[in-house]
């Protein structure tokens, strides 16, 4: 089958605000795929693509239904917060290169790059979906230049911390892995990834700059 036609899905809406244009991003928002059981084999999904090299077990397009879930609402300050994963975005720094030290609220220190949250390839990604794990997979997709991904990143290093030992947090730079994240469809940054341990479930996917509530909620109730 073509692995670039949609998949089924259910969309979840934390907030009702309009809908954007095409490949602008949408804050607080995520897609939970739907799929047979003749794929429950491999229940990774996103709303349009999956990995190149194990696409061939996706499921045909299909229609989206709405569901609300409870969250908290995004901060004033992180409304509207995200970026465009486009040629025109790319490229044109808005925060420093190297803002990897990550300051953890709370905690009082800095943490420094991949301490907790380690930055892996796609084919490293594709490794670790496949393989077999006993706790949760959390992807981070984003870039160094987007500003609500380090506001995204301070969140997830927290929640490394707070689930250092039940769940397996890593980031993948788009702009090193610029066309993998095409194949993934992430337009808008930041953009989240939730994998089950247990390879019977879907795969969940957030875009844009969610409350850490909506964070976490995913991780202990729809993993």
């Amino acid at each position: 089958p073509d692995w670039k036609q949609p998949v089924k899905g259910v969309l979840f809406s934390a907030h009702a605000r309009k809908q954007p244009k095409p490949l602008t991003p949408r804050i607080g928002f995520l897609l939970v795929p739907q799929i047979s059981p003749a794929m429950a084999s491999f229940p990774l999904a996103s709303a349009a693509r999956s990995l190149p090299t194990i696409a061939s077990h996706l499921p045909a397009a299909a229609t989206t239904r709405s569901v609300s879930i409870p969250a908290s609402p995004v901060p004033a300050a992180k409304n509207a917060a995200s970026c465009s994963l486009s040629t025109t975005s790319r490229g044109r720094p808005t925060v420093r290169r190297n803002a990897a030290e990550t300051y953890v609220p709370g905690s009082g220190k800095y943490i420094a790059p991949d301490y907790l949250v380690k930055k892996v390839s796609a084919k490293q990604l594709e490794e670790l979906v496949r393989g077999e794990r006993k706790v949760p997979l959390i992807v981070d997709f984003y870039a160094t230049w987007c500003g609500p991904c380090v506001l995204m990143a301070q969140d997830i290093e927290t929640l490394a911390v707070e689930y250092e030992d039940s769940a397996l947090f890593v980031k993948v730079d788009t702009d090193e892995e610029y066309e993998f994240a095409r194949d993934m469809q992430v337009r808008g940054l930041p953009t989240l990834y939730f994998f089950s341990p247990d390879q019977g479930k879907d795969a969940v996917r957030t875009e844009g700059l969610i409350p850490i509530e909506m964070v976490r909620n995913i991780i202990e109730n729809e993993l």
